[in-house]
């Protein structure tokens, strides 16, 4: 079995040319914070690698997390020129779900995550996850994911089943100790 190393002992420096944003980012920062995290990279560095996934049919770096250090590179240009126009990257292999998977972790981990997450959820669902796999992947109970998602079977629209609160419950164990609990 091959060992896991992550991706953070990897990092590559990559043309900005090269990296673009995903369409499922629910993480939104308002000009206050931007101009904080302009100053940081101004008197830091990029001190944290943008995480992406590489598409090689394009040649392009999808951004997983990261965006707003990203933007900085891309519209300040006294940071474009000190980092000659590269952004250090940590690339993730994984497919579109898990990556949009890894754009909420990453965001609900800072404590940020908007009311757009509906719509990356219901992107999830119609690829096939379930709520139970929404909930363990992304942390969320199930009245968090039904909340989001409508509560009004969208889950059945999407999939052609019965929906059953009832089953989802029972399955999931809906009283899930939060992280400092289960430490």
């Amino acid at each position: 079995m091959k060992k896991f190393i992550s991706p953070v002992y990897n990092v590559i420096a990559v043309p900005i040319e090269k990296m673009e944003a995903n369409d499922y980012n629910p993480n939104h920062v308002a000009k206050r914070e931007m101009d904080l995290l302009y100053q940081s990279i101004k008197a830091d560095g990029y001190t944290m690698p943008i995480v992406a996934f590489y598409d090689k049919e394009r040649d392009k770096y999808v951004i997983v997390d990261g965006f707003h250090r990203y933007t900085i590179l891309l519209t300040k240009k006294d940071i474009y020129e000190r980092e000659n126009g590269m952004l250090p990257v940590s690339v993730i292999e994984k497919d579109i779900s898990d990556r949009m998977a890894s754009t909420i972790r990453h965001n609900r981990a800072r404590g940020k995550h908007e009311v757009e997450l509906q719509a990356s959820l219901v992107s999830m669902l119609k690829l096939g996850w379930d709520e139970l796999k929404i909930m363990k992947e992304l942390g969320m109970t199930l009245e968090e994911v039904q909340r989001l998602i409508g509560l009004k079977g969208i889950h059945s629209e999407i999939k052609g089943v019965p929906y059953s609160v009832e089953r989802q419950i029972i399955e999931v164990e809906e009283d899930i100790k939060p992280w400092e609990e289960q430490q």
